[in-house]
């Protein structure tokens, strides 16, 4: 059975070989009692610009719409066609985050990255450069970094301490509603006041 339109499905396959689900990249949804935090720690007020990164089906940025205009990048293109569909996005990027060259134009970056392989600090890194200079990121990552030891993760938790920021561990099972009983928490980061 599929949720979508079966020939897109099957055009991939026919495609690439290969049958890919969402949690293949990284997918999972964020619990609303996630997106309500997401939103009261990002403090966002009418007529600012948000940015959410790996946006999947846009849960954080309809909960973001309701008070600022957001901007969505998301890579599966059927999950980009949701948030197409629910017409909340201010604008929409088909595509790897990652590729997409920094602009300190947002207010807030609020965002759910993937986790697999600590590829939540790349994102939140790249997701930074987005950021006006009194702005603010806020973002759900894997709870490794609270404890890892490799170069990665202790840069980043210094940057974090650096700027003011703050780590707050999510309530064990936050994500078991999406599939996944990784451990989680949520990154609060200030941009660097000019």
């Amino acid at each position: 059975m599929f949720d979508r339109d079966a020939a897109d499905a099957v055009e991939q396959i026919i495609l690439t070989g290969e049958i890919t689900i969402p949690q293949d990249f990284g997918y999972f949804p964020t619990p609303s009692p996630i997106v309500a935090r997401l939103i009261e720690l990002a403090d966002i007020v009418p007529g600012m610009r948000v940015l959410e990164p790996s946006a999947g089906q846009g849960h954080i940025a309809c909960a973001v719409a309701h008070t600022a205009t957001v901007d969505c990048v998301e890579l599966l293109p059927a999950n980009a066609a949701v948030i197409e569909a629910d017409g909340y996005a201010n604008t929409l990027h088909v595509g790897d985050f990652l590729t997409l060259d920094p602009s300190p134009i947002y207010d807030r970056v609020v965002m759910n990255p993937p986790f697999e392989k600590q590829a939540d600090i790349r994102h939140v890194m790249h997701a930074l450069q987005f950021l006006k200079p009194d702005g603010r990121l806020v973002s759900v990552m894997a709870a490794g970094v609270l404890f890892r030891d490799n170069r990665s993760t202790t840069d980043f938790r210094a940057l974090v301490e650096a700027r003011g920021g703050d780590i707050e561990e999510c309530p064990e099972g936050a994500f078991k509603e999406s599939g996944t009983l990784v451990r989680t928490v949520i990154v609060t980061i200030p941009g660097v006041a000019a």
